[in-house]
């Protein structure tokens, strides 16, 4: 195990001993533990979600470029197809 030595704001040294005050921790270590934790759950998911999602749609679109549509012309789909769907008639 390593120490470290760090210097935080005052908002954020006030909210992690309030942490260990209120009981939900034990230690101002254990709140860093968790909160570094939770960076490296986040970051893992954003990871994966670029693997998983958006590289094969960037490749998907790069092979097919004539897929892509404007900003306009998609809320212009979406009007057009809002009108056709009679959506905004009332019963």
């Amino acid at each position: 195990m390593q120490a470290f030595r760090i210097t935080l704001p005052d908002d954020m040294a006030m909210l992690v001993k309030e942490k260990v005050a209120s009981g939900e921790y034990a230690t101002e270590s254990d709140v860093f533990r968790e909160g570094l934790m939770t960076i490296a759950i986040q970051d893992a998911a954003f990871e994966t979600w670029l693997h998983d999602e958006v590289l094969p749609t960037v490749d998907a679109l790069a092979r097919e470029p004539g897929r892509v549509m404007s900003a306009d012309a998609s809320w212009a789909a979406i009007k057009d197809h809002i009108d056709r769907s009679n959506f905004n008639d009332k019963p």
